[in-house]
Formats: structure tokens, sequence, C-alpha cells
């Protein structure tokens, strides 16, 4: 799997700012069958930063309605990574 299609894009949050600017955590959306590994690996070659530590949280689809019709949105799988001291990512930077 191609490091692009690892992590498919940032989560910009309240919550994942707030990790951003004071814990050195930042969040991004990546694909299904992604493992810590890989996703450490890709943020490293497309960012060029140290990571430290990386979790994987699944979220399930929820139960939602359009109108009178009853769907399911999608599962996907949220990725938190920590960085080195001194390390930042720069499009997180002011949001």
């Amino acid at each position: 799997m191609n490091h692009y299609q690892v992590i498919k894009r940032p989560i910009l949050t309240e919550k994942s700012g707030y990790l951003a600017d004071e814990l050195n955590r930042y969040t991004f959306e990546v694909d299904r069958r992604a493992t810590k590994q890989m996703v450490r690996e890709a943020v490293e070659r497309i960012f060029e930063v140290e990571v430290v530590r990386v979790n994987i949280i699944n979220v399930p689809g929820k139960t939602r309605r359009w109108g009178r019709h009853i769907g399911q949105t999608s599962e996907w799988r949220k990725a938190v990574v920590t960085l080195a001291p001194g390390d930042t990512i720069s499009f997180f930077e002011g949001v």
C-alpha cells in the first residue's frame, strides 16, 4: 500500500487542534487496513518528522435518518500520532 493511500486526510476539530498545540499529537483518518507500523512509516516519509507513538481507533458507523429513510454511515479508522519534541506538521498550525 502506498504511503498516500494509508493516510486519507487530517482530522481538524477543536479537540485535535488542542492535541496538536499542547501535546504534539496529530490526528488522521487512515485506511481501514492500515497498521500502526504502516501509519508510522507513512507519516515519517510524507512529513519528514520522527514519530514516537501511534494510537489507532476504529470508529463504528452510526444509524442516521434522511427524511423517512434510515441508513448507516461508514465505519472508519482514526490514528493519533505523537511526534518527537521539536517536530511539527505545518498545516495543523493556526487552526
